[in-house]
């Protein structure tokens, strides 16, 4: 009975992380209109991996940490460098293995990062004045295990 009762709490848990998720892409969506800059959630991490860390950075080290195919890491790269007013990234050949993409953000990819961020939080913040200080001190420890979790 224990153990029925626990798989129902995850299965419920499950469901609300599954719904909050799609609740999150509608909001991303909404947010998209009339926005001539807009940042994909591969250029987002791509940007992410580069403002984490900023010393030089190899096309394979993005791909390791986003986690993409080699196909899809170039053509994000491209879109980077290619699909906005200015360019995000910066590429060169890496001067000790020239086989290799050393790359960068500029001071546009940076700032286009920044907004992205910026007004994705904003409207976090807003909704979450909604909770009591208990719940947000609730989630902000649930949270924190699950990132725990995800991470092993």
């Amino acid at each position: 009975m224990a153990q029925e009762n626990a798989q129902n709490s995850i299965d419920a848990m499950a469901e609300e992380i599954f719904a909050l998720t799609i609740i999150a892409w509608k909001e991303r969506l909404r947010s998209r209109r009339g926005r001539a800059e807009e940042l994909s959630e591969a250029q987002f991490l791509t940007l992410e991996s580069l403002v984490q860390k900023p010393d030089n950075q190899t096309v394979g080290d993005i791909l390791r940490t986003i986690a993409v195919a080699p196909a899809q890491m170039s053509r994000i790269i491209r879109s980077l460098e290619e699909d906005f007013d200015q360019p995000l990234v910066a590429c060169e050949l890496n001067r000790e293995d020239r086989r290799k993409i050393d790359v960068t953000i500029t001071d546009y990819g940076r700032r286009l990062y920044e907004e992205f961020r910026d007004s994705r939080l904003a409207r976090t913040r807003e909704l979450l004045t909604g909770l009591s200080e208990a719940d947000r001190s609730d989630f902000i420890r649930v949270c924190g295990k699950m990132r725990e979790l995800y991470k092993q």
